[in-house]
């Protein structure tokens, strides 16, 4: 599932969650103005958005009848670094890949 959450600045960036739990979460991002983040995780479920740098995820896990506060990450340690395999290809010349590859 990748969801998107919009701000006004579009300095945003790819997070990846995992709910490890066997217990259903509730996670949401409330501390960005004028934009507001909430989805229903299932244990097992992994969840990819993109958010705000300074966006705090916070992980409620669900019990009978309530939901407790069990967490609270910073986004940025959430993020999934991409490689883009062209900025590789400049760096690494076939030379090098052929002795590497020996």
């Amino acid at each position: 599932m990748l969801a998107r959450v919009s701000s006004k600045d579009n300095c945003q960036i790819l997070c990846y969650y995992a709910n490890t739990t066997n217990q259903i979460q509730v996670v949401r991002i409330g501390n960005i103005p004028n934009w507001y983040f909430e989805r229903v995780v299932f244990p097992g479920q992994r969840l990819m958005f993109k958010a705000a740098v300074e966006a705090v995820l916070e992980i409620h896990t669900c019990a009978v009848a309530t939901a407790i506060l069990s967490d609270k990450i910073p986004c940025y340690v959430l993020r999934v670094i991409e490689e883009v395999s062209s900025e590789l290809d400049r760096v690494i010349s076939k030379e090098n890949c052929a002795v590497l590859a020996r």
